[in-house]
């Protein structure tokens, strides 16, 4: 199943969320530069440790284009902090308590798993334009090669 709530062009969800620093981030005051919104699961997994990762080591090239990298998680704060501080990571990751954010991103669905069903995250980034527009979104991706795929993305869209 695809993401049924947001698709390219439309207006992507205004959000106030707590920083693993205990800072507040609006994606309003975003407005004017490229926002590169990526959804994971849990911290500290090995996959999502791979991702947050491929995105760090990526996180200049981003900052050329005038991109900033903001990771999502309704994981509690201190795991995140845990987390970002074990992956040295240099982008801030935000909680999404009750993965509100994650249920208006359309990104909080049924997932299936050989033992059961159940709801969660799926894997999801959102290439955000500078007027506050889904760019590119990318639903229920894989890891390997994903964030050399944005980066190909937002190269392009400097370009046109």
């Amino acid at each position: 199943m695809t993401n049924s709530v947001l698709s390219p062009g439309k207006r992507a969800p205004a959000f106030t969320l707590q920083s693993d620093k205990g800072e507040r981030l609006r994606l309003t005051e975003h407005r004017g530069r490229w926002v590169v919104l990526f959804f994971f699961p849990k911290a500290s997994s090995p996959t999502c440790s791979r991702q947050v990762l491929e995105f760090q080591a990526a996180a200049t090239e981003f900052q050329k284009l005038g991109a900033m990298v903001l990771g999502v998680c309704p994981e509690p704060l201190a795991k995140l902090a845990n987390f970002r501080n074990d992956c040295s990571l240099g982008f801030p990751l935000l909680h999404d308590r009750d993965a509100k954010l994650a249920i208006k991103y359309g990104v909080y669905r049924e997932r299936k798993s050989s033992a059961r069903d159940y709801f969660g995250i799926v894997r999801s980034t959102f290439l955000i334009d500078p007027s506050g527009r889904i760019a590119h979104l990318w639903d229920n991706l894989r890891v390997k090669g994903h964030v050399a795929r944005v980066m190909t993305r937002l190269q392009e869209e400097h370009q046109s």
